[in-house]
């Protein structure tokens, strides 16, 4: 099916061209290529190879409805339908937070955790969009994830991402996602190697929340209501009776959180207690080695 016969930007004006569009958008110019590239199903070359090509009617109206939620203050990640994440693209729906960059710091330290256990357990609490669980059981094929949410609808977009981004004849096995609230679902019997979580952990008066795409993310995926640590207190908490002799415990926090989270982990008898700064030169992620056997 072919787009309509091609229209103007105003009228008077030459026909409409990728390029125009491009050149006449208030987007920032990433945001205006990630747009159009998605309206009209082309790679981010082919801008310029035919961006002087005439555009369809259709085209130019989806590319300008796009263009305007996004000028009022919708994620780009939310009107294309996906984000990447750790070389991955992964489905994004308002039901999930948009995966971040600086979250693959979790993954990375994660990975080096685990390098020398053979099939290592992994366990993903609060895991969205599967962005986390998905990368590591891409990077170690034969490691056994377990994926938990509490929102029925974060765990239908991670089953459907892990479904499509991983091999279903990995060695691990198909990713176990489960519906739970942090560990209450999980067989008491289970022990893992690694528990790793980007848990809500803005204050509930945070004033960013009402800034820019956090507006538009779900509110329990990014806040705890309380002062922000609460959820990460429960993580704590309940991690040396899911941790395997030796596992480690790697919580993604905020940028003012690192001391008041090394602090909990240390008080629950985590060693080795550390946290790892992101690009930014923020200390991003905390976590520790749990000793000795598990309880």
């Amino acid at each position: 099916m072919t787009d309509a016969a091609p229209t103007s930007l105003h009228p008077g004006a030459q026909a409409a061209t990728a390029g125009a569009l491009l050149r006449a958008s208030p987007l920032p110019p990433l945001e205006a290529r990630i747009l159009l590239t998605h309206v009209l199903g082309w790679r981010r070359t082919q801008l310029i190879t035919r961006g002087e090509e005439p555009l369809g009617r259709e085209s130019i109206e989806r590319y300008r409805t796009l263009e305007a939620r996004r000028l009022a203050g919708e994620p780009v990640a939310q009107l294309v339908g996906a984000r990447e994440f750790f070389g991955l693209e992964f489905e994004v729906t308002p039901h999930v937070l948009i995966p971040r960059p600086e979250t693959e710091l979790l993954v990375e330290t994660a990975l080096a955790a685990i390098e020398h256990r053979p099939r290592p357990r992994v366990l993903d609490l609060g895991t969205g969009t599967g962005a986390i669980a998905v990368a590591i059981a891409s990077m170690r094929t034969d490691a056994q994830v377990w994926a938990l949410d509490r929102s029925a609808d974060a765990l239908a977009v991670a089953a459907r991402n892990g479904a499509r981004l991983l091999d279903a004849k990995r060695p691990g096995g198909a990713l176990a996602f489960l519906h739970s609230d942090w560990y209450s679902s999980l067989d008491a019997a289970l022990r893992f190697d690694a528990i790793v979580s980007n848990p809500p952990y803005i204050a509930s008066g945070d004033p960013h929340l009402l800034e820019g795409d956090l507006r538009f993310e779900p509110r329990d995926a990014l806040t705890d209501g309380a002062d922000g640590l609460s959820a990460i207190r429960a993580i704590v908490a309940g991690a040396p009776e899911r941790l395997a002799a030796d596992g480690v415990l790697w919580i993604e926090h905020g940028y003012d959180q690192a001391e008041a989270v090394r602090a909990l982990l240390s008080a629950r008898g985590f060693a080795e207690v550390r946290s790892e700064r992101d690009l930014a030169g923020i200390e991003r992620i905390s976590g520790g080695v749990l000793r000795g056997t598990s309880a």
